[in-house]
């Protein structure tokens, strides 16, 4: 039976933030679900929070492709409210602004590369939050194909499932799985409100040491 995808559950992890996240993932045994610290978002504040739609990318085959992008156009159609879009790696620019626009229109919340992207200026005005590797202008045209979405990729070497929660934000980008979301979710909020006391109590005088005998979270 299908695991439920509610929004909600987006909307929630929006709320948090990486480290909390990855420290439960931790907690629950999900010891690889943080990406590697190359993928960044385009600028510091962006944040993005929801279900990954996966791309699975390889070198062209041809220069001039009879059908060209005829797989990255596959994918941003695919797109639905709440979605994140997470691309595996590449050597040059899978997205740009065209794409931005269309992704943000189909209610896309960001998405997260592991390679370069271009038009970044133009993204950023457009505020649509973008996680990647760097900058090149050159297009994927001839560079690089689409071999599918929707199935299980690596991105900034984790494994990710389509439907997995992603997570990104300043400090990086955390991939919770599906199966595990609500427990995730749960936790973190807890994990949340016991932070707030411990940080009440540090900076009240409280050592580091009573802290975490108190509380048990640092």
């Amino acid at each position: 039976m299908p695991h439920p995808r509610p929004l909600a559950w987006a909307d929630r992890l929006g709320r948090l933030y990486t480290p909390v996240v990855a420290d439960v993932l931790d907690k629950l045994g999900f010891r690889n679900q943080s990406l590697h610290p190359r993928v960044r978002p385009l600028w510091p504040e962006a944040k993005a929070a929801g279900y990954a739609l996966t791309v699975q990318t390889c070198p062209a085959r041809d220069i001039a492709p009879a059908h060209p992008y005829a797989g990255e156009l596959a994918a941003v159609d695919a797109l639905a409210a709440g979605d994140v879009l997470v691309v595996s790696e590449s050597g040059c620019s899978f997205w740009g602004e065209l794409l931005s626009t269309a992704a943000k229109y189909r209610g896309c919340r960001g998405v997260v590369l592991d390679g370069p992207t271009r038009d970044s200026l133009a993204i950023r005005d457009m505020g649509f939050p973008v996680f990647h590797h760097g900058f090149h202008p050159a297009d994927s045209l001839g560079r690089l194909d689409v071999v599918g979405h929707n199935l299980p990729i690596v991105c900034g070497g984790v494994l990710i499932h389509p439907g997995d929660l992603v997570l990104a934000d300043h400090d990086g980008v955390v991939a919770v799985p599906l199966g595990a979301a609500e427990e995730t979710l749960r936790l973190a909020e807890e994990k949340v409100s016991g932070e707030n006391l411990v940080r009440k109590a540090l900076a009240g005088g409280m050592t580091t040491t009573e802290a975490f005998a108190k509380f048990g979270i640092l």
